[in-house]
């Protein structure tokens, strides 16, 4: 399997997505334990981006008010599964949100990447990539690949959520066939891991 054209001879930055429960942290530990390249994931900047004292976090705060504070917590940190859910319920909750934190989370990740400017290779972890309009920082786009009853069944089991939420929740995202026409690789996460790790193998 070649490296797609448009990333050769220049600095690979990787863009890792898929929808949720897909498998994502799996494959990105895969790579963790097996490849020496930098990891930067848009989960990890959100967290950091919302803790107490920082812009999102007092922006946040003054929209949704103290009912997203976890309770008995001296630092008044943000409950991330109750904020969560609220936007889940709540359309335009939802894309206030990410009208806040998306671009914070681009810029961040930017930032973040110049600092491995002398790597090869980057692989940045965008659950959203698409959704948040994030492949113009990308030289080259993985998408993962997992049929929506498997992503259901483990999105019940991780979360603990009702089929019927778990269903909602995959619905929220663009499917894997719109996400499938913009991508460059397909990591195949459907039953035989080995399909996903022969792939990757062969491009890093």
């Amino acid at each position: 399997m070649d490296i797609p054209q448009k990333s050769k001879n220049k600095q690979r930055i990787i863009g890792l997505t898929g929808g949720i429960a897909s498998g994502k942290t799996t494959i990105t530990n895969y790579i963790r334990k097996h490849k020496n390249i930098p990891i930067l994931d848009a989960d990890n900047l959100s967290r950091e981006l919302i803790r107490p004292k920082t812009h999102g976090y007092e922006k946040i705060l003054d929209y949704f008010g103290n009912k997203i504070i976890e309770n008995n917590n001296s630092e008044k940190i943000i409950n991330r599964k109750l904020l969560r859910n609220i936007i889940f319920k709540h359309s335009e909750s939802k894309e206030w949100i990410e009208k806040l934190l998306h671009p914070l989370i681009k810029e961040k990740m930017i930032e973040k990447c110049s600092q491995y400017k002398n790597n090869q290779t980057i692989l940045l972890v965008i659950p959203l990539l698409f959704e948040a309009k994030f492949e113009d920082i990308c030289t080259e786009i993985w998408l993962v690949k997992c049929p929506k009853e498997l992503q259901k069944k483990r999105l019940i089991n991780r979360d603990k959520i009702s089929e019927k939420e778990a269903y909602e929740s995959i619905n929220l995202q663009l499917s894997f066939k719109e996400k499938r026409k913009f991508a460059d690789i397909i990591l195949d996460n459907s039953d035989d891991q080995n399909k996903w790790i022969k792939t990757i193998r062969e491009l890093l």
